[in-house]
C-alpha cells in the first residue's frame, strides 16, 4: 500500500475521531447513530495509523506532499 494521506489529513480524521468517541459515551449520542458513528471514528483513526485510504485509491486523490 503507497501513502496517500498527507499530515493534515490524518490529524483531522484523529481528531474527528476523538469528538464522536467522547460524543458517545458521554451519551449525546446514542443508539443505532452513535453505533455507526463509533465504527466510523474507527474506520478514521485505522486509515489515519497506516496513512492510507482505500476510498483515495481509486479516485487517485492524495494529500501526501509531493517530493521534489
Amino acid at each position: 500500500m503507497k501513502k496517500n494521506m498527507g499530515n493534515a489529513d490524518r490529524m483531522v480524521r484523529i481528531i474527528i475521531a476523538a469528538i464522536v468517541a467522547i460524543l458517545f459515551f458521554t451519551n449525546v449520542i446514542t443508539g443505532t447513530l452513535g453505533i455507526v458513528l463509533l465504527a466510523l471514528a474507527g474506520i478514521f483513526v485505522l486509515t489515519s495509523l497506516i496513512s492510507f485510504c482505500p476510498l483515495y485509491a481509486p479516485f487517485g486523490i492524495s494529500t501526501c506532499k509531493r517530493k521534489a
